[in-house]
């Protein structure tokens, strides 16, 4: 008889989980308290506009290929390439960046501002590319029985990157280019992942190889959710079933394992295994009464920025913008400083604005236009009270109109906010916190909470906070990582 899993959360990378231990061989049953399945990857419906909720574009790409050439199906949803991959529209600069993968193209938008500029990004991309290659396989896809495998596996990563290590982000962009717009620009990956290039060690500079010269970024055809219909239907297909509105509420031990989960409806869940896709730093602490996962010790841990996000619905076409954009001020430099430690709303916000209507146009009314407004605040630890969410918006959707040339005020037909407060509760994000355990030295890897529970044999957890960490093609390489811990420690019959 095939062993039971349960799995708690439906994020990607549940889902994921879900999909490969399901073609395994395992009967897999999942709860979910949201009312749709996908977590973060979600959507918002709303007054005939259809918003994607969280991600809207990705990198590694190929990451998903082998999640479904790992179960013999194909992809049941199709990859569009950004071209250009982003916008960046900076306060005062009469040129609006397109930042594309071809670096001749690059360089012409540079000419003004980064003299010989192909020659240093190759420079630059190419000792990047060396660390992501030089890493990829001995500590991002590699699973770790504790700490002394880890630190033996980072000892065999190529001593040129050790600098790296102690080096921030943005001194390493120092070392290559002169202008303050290319380095703001490149660091953008950082900064968008709720981090800042000046505490953010510089072996993250690999993300601008992911970007600018491995795979480029990626969205999907028909709305980024149509990654988790696709994997949804296939699940359909091999009997999984999933329980929506179902939350945990409780769990029960005996005999070093986890017997069930209790949800809050009184309903008992039992399972040979469980798969936690919930924070797996949080979940330790609430659930499993841990003491090194007490909320004073989450809170001294460190954790990437939360999301305030806008949804908007506009009458008219919007011709002053593109797919994917970028809006900061002219004070980088100090608005990364204070952002994680502000307890209020930040005056002149940073901001990411998606316009998916750009490439599918069903997500929108005919001659409407559907807004994806993102801009990073500090979680709930610093700045608990939202009382001005509406001024915060008002002030981005003002300045945003300002800088495209267009009423937005003026024509919004739909309009939604999300901050942190929402994000936390709809999806348990600690503190709101928007990706999870940030990706200091010091919580990666081994460090990072493990994907395998220290004390309960049978117990997994896949997603942001744990190895190896966040972003939709990490979650599917964690997925991956944990299948092969349970297909060894516990075959499926």
């Amino acid at each position: 008889m095939a062993k039971k899993v349960v799995i708690a959360g439906a994020g990607l990378g549940g889902l994921s989980t879900a999909l490969r231990l399901a073609y395994a061989g395992y009967e897999v049953e999942m709860l979910e308290q949201h009312e749709r399945a996908g977590g973060r990857l979600n959507i918002l419906q709303k007054d005939g506009f259809t918003f994607d909720i969280g991600p809207s574009f990705f990198s590694m790409s190929y990451e998903f290929k082998e999640l479904f050439d790992s179960i013999g199906e194909p992809m049941p949803f199709e990859l569009n390439e950004l071209n250009p991959l982003y916008t960046v529209n900076i306060e005062g600069r009469d040129k609006v960046y397109r930042i594309f993968k071809d670096l001749e193209k690059l360089a012409q938008e540079f000419s003004a501002i980064e003299p010989d500029f192909e020659r240093k990004a190759e420079k630059y991309l190419k000792r990047a590319g060396e660390v992501f290659h030089d890493t990829e396989y001995r500590i991002v896809k590699k699973n770790f029985n504790g700490m002394l495998p880890f630190l033996l596996s980072m000892a065999t990563v190529p001593k040129k990157h050790l600098p790296k290590m102690f080096r921030s982000f943005w001194a390493e962009l120092e070392r290559h280019f002169e202008s303050e717009d290319v380095k703001i620009i490149f660091s953008l990956v950082a900064f968008f992942l709720g981090a800042t290039p000046f505490n953010t060690p510089s072996v993250y500079n690999l993300l601008n190889y992911t970007e600018l010269k491995h795979d480029g970024y990626w969205n999907v055809k028909g709305g980024m959710y149509k990654i988790a219909e696709g994997i949804i239907s296939m699940l359909e297909k091999k009997g999984v079933k999933i329980h929506c509105n179902t939350r945990v509420v409780s769990v029960q031990e005996q005999g070093g394992k986890m017997v069930s989960v209790t949800d809050q409806n009184g309903k008992v869940w039992n399972a040979d295994l469980f798969v936690i896709n919930a924070d797996a730093a949080s979940f330790r602490g609430k659930f499993l009464n841990r003491s090194g996962f007490t909320e004073k010790k989450l809170d001294k841990m460190d954790w990437t920025l939360a999301p305030f996000t806008i949804y908007l619905g506009v009458k008219g076409k919007m011709d002053g913008i593109a797919h994917h954009n970028y809006f900061l001020g002219n004070n980088f430099r100090q608005y990364a400083d204070t952002i994680f430690r502000s307890t209020v709303a930040p005056d002149k916000p940073y901001y990411y604005v998606n316009v998916a209507s750009k490439s599918n146009p069903e997500c929108a009314p005919e001659g409407c236009e559907n807004l994806f407004i993102l801009c990073p605040v500090p979680d709930r630890r610093v700045k608990p009270d939202w009382h001005d969410a509406d001024k915060l918006a008002d002030d981005i959707i003002q300045d945003l109109g300002k800088r495209v040339g267009f009423d937005i005020q003026a024509n919004t037909i739909s309009r939604t906010i999300y901050t942190p407060l929402e994000w936390e509760q709809m999806f348990s994000l600690y503190r709101g916190s928007g990706l999870g355990l940030a990706h200091g030295m010091n919580q990666i890897g081994a460090f990072r909470p493990a994907n395998k529970d220290e004390k309960l044999n049978n117990v997994y957890y896949v997603g942001a906070s744990t190895h190896p960490g966040t972003g939709l093609p990490i979650v599917v390489i964690g997925s991956k990582l944990i299948t092969e811990k349970i297909t060894h420690e516990h075959p499926a019959v």
